[in-house]
């Protein structure tokens, strides 16, 4: 009963408190990162690495690395991209660091692509924080302003509801907030799991390259 008051009086703060608008346009931005960054870190976490590492290393035992290479290039993904820079590398017969170097080089470019704009949530999450608490101290001294001009008897009417209006405000922001923090923290932890699915294919593609290199054909 109390939550749903908080969100009525949220609601119909908004006609009267101009804070409101900023956090509103803050939840927005928030939500639109999410979103962007929700497809991408779902899109890269799509790939069943293990099955994918089972095909591709079917291909490295029957020496066929033409195919090994097309089966990375079917399925465009972070991970993917590594290994088939690591599969080129071999094709053109370079050494066992200089494959490393190739995959190193590319885990570098893609690893950002999945790690950016996620720590914005963060950013705005604190913002939305902040203008709830601006509009809440501007709202009480509105208040208090307010009841310096009327009779005691209007006075504690007066001012319980205008304080009521200006709290709405910090509540409107801390919403926001949590919400935005507790996406941030799922993204965050899907994302660190797919680098870590990059790293861990990386090396054991290399070494299973590195220990069949002489079936390749030629």
């Amino acid at each position: 009963m109390a939550s749903g008051s908080i969100f009525v009086s949220m609601a119909e703060n908004f006609k009267h408190d101009f804070f409101m608008w900023p956090i509103f346009a803050t939840s927005l931005v928030g939500f639109a990162v999410v979103v962007e960054r929700w497809k991408y870190i779902n899109g890269a976490a799509s790939i069943n690495k293990e099955e994918f590492l089972n095909r591709l290393n079917q291909q490295i035992l029957q020496g066929n690395l033409e195919r090994a290479i097309a089966v990375c290039a079917q399925t465009p993904n972070p991970i993917t991209n590594v290994l088939k820079a690591g599969l080129m590398a071999v094709a053109n017969n370079k050494d066992a660091e200089e494959v490393q170097t190739a995959m190193d080089t590319v885990a570098l470019r893609e690893i950002p692509k999945i790690e950016k704009r996620t720590g914005l949530l963060v950013l705005l999450a604190n913002l939305a924080i902040l203008l709830g608490l601006l509009g809440t101290i501007a709202g009480l001294i509105g208040a208090f302003a307010a009841v310096a001009g009327v009779s005691a008897s209007e006075k504690a009417t007066l001012l319980a509801t205008s304080i009521s209006t200006a709290m709405s405000c910090t509540a409107f922001g801390l919403v926001v907030a949590i919400l935005l923090l507790g996406i941030f923290g799922y993204l965050q932890t899907r994302a660190q799991q797919v680098v870590d699915d990059i790293h861990d294919a990386a090396g054991v593609t290399l070494n299973f390259i590195l220990m069949n290199r002489e079936k390749f054909k030629r």
